[in-house]
């Protein structure tokens, strides 16, 4: 039988999850982009679902199933996208993502390094911004 979902928190910028088997998991908030940028009274506001195997947050319009606590993975924010948006703080995550058509979560998981964009990613995420510059010259 699967481990299930008995209790989650919140400490030090990451998630916690302890299961049945008595076993205490955690992620950086990074890693759910979502949680990261809600507020402390978001993040309370969670129901853990009918097979106790995953999380749910209506608000936040956020799902989590206990899998995703199992990957050990760390950010590694030393990328060339994390880099770029930690120069350029002003850069709106949101519509910089909007513009190139993905989701905001997923670019968010790039600058934070939870996930490596491939060499074809970088290249749009970069040819984005570049258009925005352009038209910022031309302000």
């Amino acid at each position: 039988m699967m481990e299930t979902i008995k209790n989650i928190w919140f400490a030090d910028g990451r998630i916690y999850v302890q299961t049945s088997a008595g076993d205490t998991y955690s992620r950086p908030l990074e890693a759910f982009p979502q949680l990261k940028d809600a507020t402390d009274s978001q993040r309370s506001n969670f129901r853990i679902g009918k097979f106790l195997d995953d999380v749910r947050w209506e608000e936040l319009d956020e799902d989590i199933h206990i899998s995703s606590f199992f990957d050990t993975a760390e950010p590694d924010t030393d990328n060339e996208i994390a880099h770029i948006f930690n120069r350029f703080p002003q850069l709106n995550v949101s519509e910089v993502a909007r513009s190139m058509g993905i989701n905001k979560s997923l670019l968010a998981k790039y600058i934070y390094g939870i996930k490596k964009p491939s060499a074809e990613r970088t290249r749009q995420i970069k040819a984005a911004l570049h258009l925005l510059g352009r038209e910022l010259t031309a302000v």
